[in-house]
Parts: C-alpha cells; structure tokens; sequence
C-alpha cells in the first residue's frame, strides 16, 4: 500500500488529534507533508508529537523516514511514463465521461476499505440506535435517497433537511450511540462540520461520505468513505455517491434479512390500501 492507501486506511483507528492531521495532509496530500514537522503541526493545527505518533502508526520510526519514503513515492511518480493519448475515435457522446466515471468507480472502491465499509453498514443496521441522515448542497438529494430507502429496511430513521436550523433542532434527539449519517463534497459546508463535531461531542457515531480530498468533518468522523468525484467539467460527479449509498443499503439489508420482508409487506399493504399507485393496465 501506498502511504495515501495506508493513512486513509488507518482513519478509524486514529485518535481525534491524529484524524485532524491525517485529513490535513490527506486534503494537501502529497505536498503537505514534504516540509518540516514544525510547518506540518502548524498548518494542521496539532502538536509536533501528535505528527510523530501519527506516522509510527503507519509503520514508520519517526517522521524522517515517512518523508524518505513518501520523497521515493512522489519520485516514482514523477518518473512514470506519460500515458499515450487515446486516438481511437469516440463511440459515442458519453465514451469519455462513461470512462472517467468508471476509473472513479474503482478508485472509490480503493480508498474505501472493507473493514471500514461493513463497520459503517454494521453500525447502520443495529436497530439499537436511532439513525439521522444529513445531506448538502449539492448533496440532499441523495440523503433523502438513502433515508428513504433506509426507512423501509429498518424504523428510528430520520432525514435532516438543508433548512438553516433543522440539524440543530435534529440534536436535541441524538442520545449516546445513535448514528448520523453526513454527506459533505467540496466545497465543504460549514453546517456539516458543525453537526459532525457537535454529534460526536453528544456521544453519537459519525459515519461521513465525503470526496477523496476529505472534508474537514472528517477530523469528528468514527467512519469515513470518500468517494472520487472529480471530473473534466464545471462540476464534479456524484455517480460513485449514489454507488455507495446503494451498497450501503444493500449490505444494512443483509443484516436486517429477517425483519425487511416483514417491513416490506406491512408497507404494500398500506400502498394498496391507499391506492397510492396505480397498476398497470394489461392490454385494451
């Protein structure tokens, strides 16, 4: 593993003051990290030794020899071939993006560890715990998405609106092991970070889906899944979000096996009941 695989890696495991600098350097990776420890503490805003013992968790002595290391890495780098460009000539329209959206697939499916990906469908699946989902900007739509779908898996779930005061009043009914859930992308908000912190500051466990830069509500984060959504255009993409989301809910219904098919006959019957759909209409 790369030391951008192993940092991101080892954020669960992390204590808070370590997590805060392990996103600073991840969010400035690999520049951050190059000058000395002093500049490094400072420009995260921790202390010299909480760098030290960040980097002896990663396996190395002390920070001279993550700086050795990481300096070959960014070398190798450098020294790579450039790749050759593609001059087949484009299928069709959506070729480019379609690829670009698949090389983020698997490089979502990288920095995403399994350890830290069924910690977060485990933690979401325990019935124990009340579960509040909280999206963004650009990002609602698929905390909405997954709320509702999360509903139908499982009770005790709640979205939180993008309205100004609705995460503030969704506090007041956190207790001590309930779950939140936080999708927070660039540009990072500043309600995200605030729920994060105030969250686990109550007690709560914070599972945050962020991009490959980290917001910085990482740093308040028990999990974190950061998803590549840059793309070559004005906005980035959220294709790997949804894909996420979506094995999250698959995983949370693996857990929840026995209960689901209960929940799922108990609510069609409310759906016919109240003619909420209309059925097909077979032939004339």
């Amino acid at each position: 593993m790369t030391i951008e695989q192993r940092m991101r890696a080892s954020l669960a495991s992390l204590t808070r003051a370590e997590r805060q600098a392990a996103t600073h350097i991840l969010s400035h990776f690999p520049m951050s990290a190059l000058g000395s420890i002093t500049m490094l503490a400072s420009a995260a805003g921790v202390s010299a030794p909480t760098i030290v013992r960040l980097v002896q968790k990663l396996g190395f002595k002390g920070y001279a020899e993550y700086q050795a290391v990481l300096r070959a890495e960014v070398g190798r780098l450098l020294a790579a071939p450039l790749a050759l460009p593609d001059h087949e000539p484009r299928r069709h329209p959506m070729q480019a993006f379609a690829t670009q959206a698949i090389t983020n697939i698997q490089a979502t499916l990288d920095q995403i560890t399994t350890q830290e990906f069924d910690a977060a469908a485990a933690l979401l699946a325990d019935p124990c715990r009340h579960v509040a989902v909280m999206g963004g900007r650009l990002t609602h739509a698929h905390a909405d998405y997954m709320a509702t779908l999360l509903r139908v898996i499982r009770p005790g779930v709640t979205y939180v609106s993008d309205h100004l005061t609705d995460w503030q009043q969704a506090l007041l009914d956190l207790r001590t092991g309930d779950a939140v859930v936080i999708f927070d992308i660039r540009r990072y908000e500043a309600n995200a970070v605030h729920m994060a912190e105030l969250a686990a500051r109550q007690g709560s466990r914070v599972v945050l889906i962020t991009d490959h830069w980290l917001s910085p509500a990482a740093a308040h984060a028990h999990h974190t899944l950061p998803c590549r959504i840059d793309m070559p255009a004005a906005w980035d993409s959220t294709v790997t979000i949804l894909m996420l989301v979506e094995a999250l809910l698959e995983r949370v219904q693996g857990h929840c096996a026995d209960q689901v098919q209960d929940r799922l006959n108990r609510l069609e019957d409310v759906f016919a009941k109240t003619r909420l759909f209309r059925a097909p209409r077979l032939g004339r």
